[in-house]
This record gives structure tokens, C-alpha cells and sequence, in this order.
């Protein structure tokens, strides 16, 4: 299957990394390379781009699709081992990071992926196939009450209780292996009044995903030490999709701004807040109305730029 993804917040995004034809930079969720396409486009010889994919199959497009390019590399790898990344590579600082943390339509309508709630596939939902957890993993495993909480904190499910209670049901009748499956269980589990915003299954597939791929506990992590990477005047841009996601990048924003901690009834400061950069713009980057008509996906998108000082 061809790899499609539309970029969201593209114009946004390559403006907000005021890119330098000679600079460094680091796409470190390259997809199908919709993103990394512009910015090569932008790069001298001496510019360098670094491609980083959890998704050997994302990687395989993006390379396709860059061919044209010598000076870009290509790492399968998770972008919350930029670090590491880099210091393989030899890079000490690097002039711009790119993370979108979505999920391309290509995961989504790979039959063998498990992400889509539509049709009758395998439980999966891994980015990388290469590691061992998978949603059937934590479906037919997790206890209840962290069933509950993942579903309830990941999805933003006000049923997450009944779901996760009959999702424990059914699999001590049988192994819950299929999309088709789960899907009917969720059904089932929110009355009929109340599937009226989406489909039921929605907020549910979100949040098995997010637990399968460990998209929200590193983040706020992952922001800070992407801003530690960058040089002078470098621009970190974060396209999130979810408020959990949202959040954490707001909060590593904040504090590597050097935002003080500390009780506003003490004369000076003894947190030691050390400002890093600023936040480029106070509220994120929503798309364009145009945009929200033209990809649906681009609707629950925020961008948000910090730059290095």
C-alpha cells in the first residue's frame, strides 16, 4: 500500500523553523516525509536532514520519496532518543526539530496495523513493529481497573468502566484478537443515546494506541531535551493531536523558559528557573479553516514553536 499522509500546519511548520540552507535539521516523526519534502526543498549542500521513524514501513516512503536528496539521513529509531541520536551521529547541536505526533493515514488503513476501528483486522497498533507490545498484549492482559484508567485518561471516555468490565467479560470466554471484536464490545458498552459524536470506538482506539506506543509519558521530557539540542536561535515546532500531548509540550515550553516556581509570597526566587529559549507564540497554531475543511485531521491539531536563545 502506498504510504499517504497529508501534512497538517505544513506552511506553519516550515515557516516556523525559519529554516537556514545550511543548517541541520531533525524531522523525528518523517512519516511520508510530507513535512521533511519542504524542508529538504529549502537546504543547500552543505544543509543536512535527519529522518527519524519509529515505522520501518515510513521510513521505506520517505527515502522513496527523497531520493532526489543526498543530504538526508535516514534512522529507525523513537524520537525521545534524539540525544542519543545525535550524538551517534556526531552532532552536537542541530538548527531545527520537527516532531508531528499523529498518525498517518497509511497506519490507519493498513489492514495488518490494527489502528482502524473500521472493518475486521488484527489487534496491533504498534508503530514499531519490532517491539513486543501490542493492543491485543493489553486487551486480553490488563487488569480492569487499568483498563479503565487508559481508556479514561487516554480517550477522554466517560464509559471507560462498563467498557473495560466487559472487555474482561468476554476475553475469559474467548481471546479478543480482532478490531471487529473490541469494536463490538465497545458498542455494546455505551448506550445508544450516546453514540452520537464520532464513532463509539474512537476515543477507545485512541487510547489503546497511545498505552501501545507510550506517546504521553515521555513527552515532556522529549521537549525539553529536543531544546537542549538545538543551537542558537534554533526552533523546536510540536504538532500534537490530543490535550494529554498538548499539555505536556505547554508545560516543557514553560519551564525551559525559565518560568519561576516558586510561592508568589517569597521575596526573590530559590527554585533556580533557568531560561533556555522562548515560546515564539503565547496561544498554539490552529489550521486553517480551509485546512479543517480540506483534512479532517488537521481539526484537534495545535502547533507550538519555541526558539533557542
Amino acid at each position: 500500500m502506498e504510504f499517504k499522509h497529508k501534512p497538517v500546519m505544513l506552511t506553519e511548520c516550515i515557516k516556523g523553523l525559519n529554516i537556514k540552507p545550511d543548517g541541520i535539521y531533525v524531522d523525528g516523526t518523517i512519516g511520508g516525509a510530507g513535512h521533511s519534502l519542504e524542508i529538504a526543498k529549502r537546504l543547500s549542500n552543505r544543509g543536512k536532514l535527519i529522518g527519524i521513524d519509529r515505522d520501518k514501513d515510513a521510513l521505506d516512503a520517505a527515502r522513496k520519496k527523497l531520493e532526489q536528496f543526498s543530504n538526508v539521513i535516514f534512522i529507525h529509531n523513537n524520537h525521545d532518543n534524539i540525544e542519543q541520536i545525535l550524538e551517534e551521529l556526531n552532532i552536537d547541536k542541530v538548527d531545527g526539530i520537527l516532531l508531528d505526533l499523529g498518525v498517518s493515514s497509511y497506519q490507519l488503513d493498513e489492514r495488518n496495523r490494527g489502528f482502524s476501528y473500521l472493518g475486521e483486522n488484527e489487534l496491533d497498533m504498534r508503530m514499531d513493529k519490532t517491539q513486543e507490545l501490542n493492543a491485543k498484549y493489553i486487551i486480553n492482559s490488563y487488569e480492569e481497573e487499568k483498563l479503565a484508567n487508559i481508556i479514561y485518561e487516554y480517550g477522554e471516555e466517560k464509559f471507560s468502566r462498563k467498557i473495560a468490565s466487559n472487555i474482561c467479560k468476554e476475553r475469559k470466554t474467548k481471546t479478543i484478537t480482532t478490531t471487529k471484536q473490541l469494536v463490538e464490545i465497545i458498542e455494546k458498552s455505551i448506550p445508544l443515546s450516546k453514540q452520537h459524536n464520532g464513532h463509539p470506538a474512537k476515543k477507545t482506539f485512541q487510547a489503546i494506541r497511545i498505552e501501545v506506543n507510550n506517546e504521553i509519558k515521555p513527552l515532556y521530557e522529549t521537549t525539553k531535551t529536543s531544546i537542549k539540542c538545538l543551537n542558537k536561535s534554533g526552533r523546536l515546532c510540536i504538532i500534537t493531536f490530543h490535550s494529554l500531548e498538548d499539555r505536556a509540550v505547554k508545560n516543557a515550553y514553560l519551564d525551559a523558559s525559565g518560568k519561576c516556581t516558586c510561592p508568589s509570597d517569597l521575596p526573590y526566587c530559590v527554585c533556580g528557573a533557568k531560561s533556555f529559549g522562548k515560546i515564539v507564540d503565547k496561544k498554539p497554531i490552529k489550521a486553517s479553516d480551509k485546512e479543517q475543511e480540506e483534512n479532517s485531521r488537521s481539526k484537534s491539531a495545535k502547533l507550538r514553536i519555541f526558539e533557542r536563545t
